[in-house]
């Protein structure tokens, strides 16, 4: 009887220290969460913008940091989640920390990076390559860290002959003169996230025989344009744009047509659907469309 007592006070130690043990994790975690946001502020705001980039190395360091506790995926990192993107997919298989930076009062410089679960810290930081890709852009499949730089503002998952890939809804405002949105793919490979996969029924205008791996709209950057997923519609909507001085080689004189195009799923590919919304034609000429249901786009306009 004695050493059975003895047992289960063992095991009720156990199981304390336990407690303690994760509810230390815990408040080391909200203290360097106190010092991320401290940190934010300074790299989003402060007065020399040369300085923003000091502070967004030290961000970086505090968030590894963090990251390398115990228990740091399962953290929610609330009040973080209030300056900088922190997303998952439904499935949860991974979180991705996402921010942008301006260097200057017109740029913007993207920073990410994509933790996988376990309590041992995975994690693959993103190197923005938007400078690089040029025209090559809707071509390209990224991987090493390399990325198409973006604050995402929506993930959705689909699986491909047994393979996950997650659509990644962004906007890149890096241009002085015009801003981008994107919808990414994204694979996670057991060396690290891929970025671009052919899974748009649209021929690239480089290659005509090959279908794009990441689809961009460009437009000015004096106006907004939508794009995103609708669930009444079971589709993404996006803005039809043209050159508002009639060249449509410049992409940054693109503006909204009033007119929207879109995606929907189906046999593994995102299928162009022209005229997603039809148009009311009436008398006088005018030609407004309806306004599709619009869900919040945190990355901005």
């Amino acid at each position: 009887m004695l050493k059975k007592l003895i047992v289960i006070l063992v095991l009720l130690l156990a199981v304390e220290r336990g407690k303690a043990s994760a509810q230390d994790l815990k408040q080391q975690l909200e203290l360097i969460e106190d010092s991320l946001l401290k940190t934010a502020d300074s790299m989003y705001y402060a007065f020399i913008p040369d300085d923003r980039s000091g502070y967004n190395e030290k961000f970086v360091k505090q968030l590894v940091r963090a990251l390398k506790i115990k228990g740091s995926y399962d953290y929610p990192f609330t009040k973080l989640a209030e300056k900088i993107n922190i997303m998952a997919p439904d499935d949860k298989a991974f979180r991705m920390y996402n921010w942008a930076i301006a260097p200057t009062d017109v740029t913007r410089r993207y920073y990410g990076a994509i933790q996988m679960p376990g309590d041992e810290l995975r994690l693959f930081p993103l190197v923005d390559y938007t400078a690089e890709l040029g025209k090559g852009a809707e071509d390209s499949v990224l991987r090493n860290g390399k990325w198409y730089g973006a604050l995402y503002y929506r993930i959705m998952p689909h699986n491909i002959d047994g393979q996950k890939v997650y659509t990644l809804f962004g906007l890149n405002a890096s241009s002085s003169i015009s801003n981008k949105k994107v919808m990414d793919p994204l694979t996670i490979t057991p060396t690290g996230p891929v970025f671009g996969a052919q899974i748009f029924n649209v021929r690239s205008q480089n290659k005509n025989t090959e279908r794009i791996n990441r689809f961009v709209i460009e437009y000015k950057k004096a106006v907004q344009a939508s794009m995103n997923w609708d669930p009444e519609m079971n589709a993404v909507y996006f803005d039809r744009l043209v050159s508002d001085v009639n060249d449509p080689n410049r992409k940054y004189t693109y503006v909204p047509s009033g007119q929207y195009d879109g995606f929907r799923w189906s046999n593994g590919y995102w299928n162009f659907v022209e005229d997603l919304i039809p148009i009311e034609i009436r008398e006088d000429g005018n030609a407004p469309a309806p306004v599709p249901v619009k869900p919040k786009e945190t990355g901005g306009n």
